[in-house]
């Protein structure tokens, strides 16, 4: 009995120091990549906005904060998490308040640059650019109510597969089908509907005449909103884990959360949407020369043009 536990055990720490082998060196890639790439990305938004076309900057913006705080806080968080084989209070509670937001906030950006883009609504200069303002500000809220929702009920506990706290049903199937159907209901259902609707409408031709904002390229190569696709297919390749993660949650009606490897899954790929997003924005021409742009700057500050101070004259 004492053997077959023994062999139990060291089988356990095997396993749990190869994945930990694995999961170290792609949290620590993903931390980086999020925290420099979106770092550099709301650097060049910021200072080299005049070297690019961005009519539909606000959800962008959103988007690329989202990332950036998500790298910061969460996958730094899950890689300390995994190095000291756990977390506690209150940052437990924050992280779980902190993912929902993250995810929601993302996708309600990428939705309302797809609706912006449909409608042809600037981020500034109209009426209705308010209205996306207010959309953008909502989606993050939005998500810090769900998030909290958890919290304030006491659902929390460290998951060792997401390798950050997450929720845990213990005590009835009907609180955890009404909190994760009206989550998804509202902050992900909607969004994913506006995405999906608006992304065909305008691939067919059907969106808003781009010379009503006096534009001579809208929808074109020029303009950053060029990205919007490649944004979509990552977003929905990266959080499927996630989405079937919690799907196999709802049909178990012993409350057993879903499978070990489908939880790390769903934490990893997540992370790899925020530090691919700074890829994507480089695939847009005109904000790759804003890039080099700024490096440029800098280098020309760091070494200055040689100043003439004086002309000695030879007699020849």
């Amino acid at each position: 009995m004492n053997t077959s536990d023994n062999i139990t055990e060291s089988e356990e720490n095997f396993w749990s120091r190869t994945e930990k082998s694995v999961l170290i060196p792609i949290l620590t890639t993903e931390m980086v990549l999020g925290v420099l790439g979106n770092g550099l990305v709301l650097i060049v938004k910021v200072v080299c906005k005049d070297h690019f076309q961005c009519l539909y900057w606000l959800p962008l913006f959103s988007l690329t904060l989202s990332d950036f705080l998500c790298s910061i806080l969460m996958i730094c968080g899950s890689l300390l998490a995994v190095l000291s084989e756990g977390q506690i209070s209150p940052w437990c509670e924050v992280v779980s308040l902190l993912k929902f937001t993250f995810i929601t906030s993302s996708i309600g950006s990428i939705a309302i640059l797809c609706v912006q883009r449909y409608m042809g609504i600037p981020s500034k200069g109209k009426k209705l650019s308010v209205l996306m303002a207010v959309a953008c500000v909502a989606s993050w809220c939005t998500g810090a109510i769900f998030g909290a929702v958890p919290v304030v009920y006491d659902w929390i506990k460290y998951d060792p597969a997401e390798m950050l706290c997450a929720v845990f049903w213990e005590s009835s199937y009907s609180d955890m089908l009404v909190y994760i159907l009206c989550a998804f209901s509202i902050s992900i259902f909607i969004p994913f509907l506006l995405i999906l609707f608006c992304s065909i409408l305008t691939c067919a031709g059907y969106g808003k005449d781009s010379s009503s904002l006096n534009v001579h390229i809208l929808s074109s190569q020029g303009d950053l909103s060029s990205i919007t696709p490649l944004l979509v297919i990552l977003y929905l390749i990266c959080y499927a884990p996630f989405t079937a993660s919690e799907l196999v949650l709802l049909g178990r009606l012993d409350l057993s959360p879903s499978p070990e490897w489908l939880r790390s899954l769903s934490s990893v790929m997540a992370y790899l949407d925020c530090g691919l997003n700074p890829f994507i924005y480089c695939t847009n021409k005109d904000f790759r020369k804003a890039v080099l742009i700024l490096f440029w700057n800098k280098r020309r500050s760091a070494f200055p043009d040689p100043v003439l101070t004086g002309i000695t004259r030879l007699e020849i």
